[in-house]
């Protein structure tokens, strides 16, 4: 039997009147950290009401104990590793249709008192579908999570100068480092995807996560273009803070490797042939430039030999043709 507060997957969506959002978390092997992110849930909420629903990929460790122990907390078990994107839709399947917003959690972030509320509140700007907040480092700085669109200019320079001049213009670079932009609210392309508030008309308008292509990495890029192409804006807000350690979906060569490849299955999703090919060989110049590590040998190796695509974490399921897309 299981334990008190842990439900099976297979549930009908619930009716939860009285809720303001929808807390979905993603483990796998996470008991390390789970127990603390739902301890710190209630204050992150503030005045807002949640319903929490754990979402396990096949944990072999303790995570279904940990979690028995807030039993205000439902547990389903997905069934199998369904990757990031495969548990959020099983999570999707189980909220009311009717639900005001979504809040999706890596279980190893920390999320500071009034963060999620932070979160909501933002959704509640007119136009904004999504809301992303800010990664504190240890030392008090942000973390860059914002990001712009993919391109291959911005492939390109951000694999041949990594952080170095990080001032550089925005065509060079995906990544925002302009630490005056992380000190105020406004509008992003898209953020690192551990924490992510979605409106409940939002998450109806653009459907499902791409399961199919996205296992794990770049679900985030996709979900919040598919939010822009839908007319939404996602929104950054700073007063939404929260630490996150990282590594709690696991590392090692594999992984780094998956992530190299999905920017180029993004990629092919909404570009041409010619354009993904140009994208690629900007990506494999990067891992070009860090051969000296294991994680960038893998990588490049991957990239080199998309036939091996179904060998990395998610195997088949990753692998999807592309699109006949493309957004202007």
């Amino acid at each position: 039997m299981a334990p008190d507060g842990v439900r099976e997957q297979g549930r009908q969506p619930a009716h939860t009147p009285g809720v303001d959002a929808t807390a979905l978390i993603v483990t796998y092997n996470s008991a390390a950290d789970v127990g603390t992110l739902l301890e710190m849930l209630p204050a992150a909420a503030g005045s807002r009401r949640l319903r929490v629903i754990v979402l396990d990929n096949a944990s072999v460790d303790h995570t279904e104990s940990v979690v028995a122990t807030f039993p205000e907390v439902e547990f389903v078990k997905v069934g199998w590793n369904a990757g990031y994107s495969g548990a959020i839709n099983v999570g999707r399947r189980l909220i009311d249709s009717g639900s005001r917003a979504t809040v999706i959690l890596n279980p190893d972030v920390v999320p500071a008192p009034g963060s999620i509320q932070a979160l909501l509140e933002a959704l509640e700007r007119p136009g904004v579908g999504a809301a992303v907040p800010r990664y504190a480092e240890p030392d008090g700085h942000a973390f860059p999570s914002l990001r712009r669109e993919p391109s291959v200019g911005r492939a390109l320079f951000d694999g041949l100068l990594g952080a170095h001049w990080p001032g550089r213009p925005a065509p060079l670079s995906e990544i925002v480092w302009d630490p005056e932009v992380y000190r105020r609210p406004g509008p992003a392309a898209w953020a690192t995807g551990a924490v992510l508030a979605i409106a409940g008309t939002a998450d109806r308008a653009v459907g499902a996560w791409d399961d199919a292509r996205f296992f794990l990495y770049c679900e985030e890029t996709d979900i919040a273009r598919r939010l822009r192409a839908a007319g939404y804006v996602v929104w950054y807000e700073p007063r939404a803070e929260v630490a996150h350690r990282g590594g709690g979906s696991g590392t090692g060569d594999a992984l780094v490797a998956l992530n190299a490849v999905n920017r180029i299955r993004y990629y092919r999703k909404y570009h041409g042939r010619i354009a993904t090919a140009a994208f690629r060989a900007a990506v494999m110049l990067g891992e070009v430039m860090r051969v000296r590590r294991s994680a960038n040998r893998s990588a490049l190796r991957a990239l080199v030999r998309p036939g091996t695509w179904g060998s990395l974490p998610g195997g088949i399921r990753g692998i999807a043709p592309a699109t006949t897309h493309h957004e202007e």
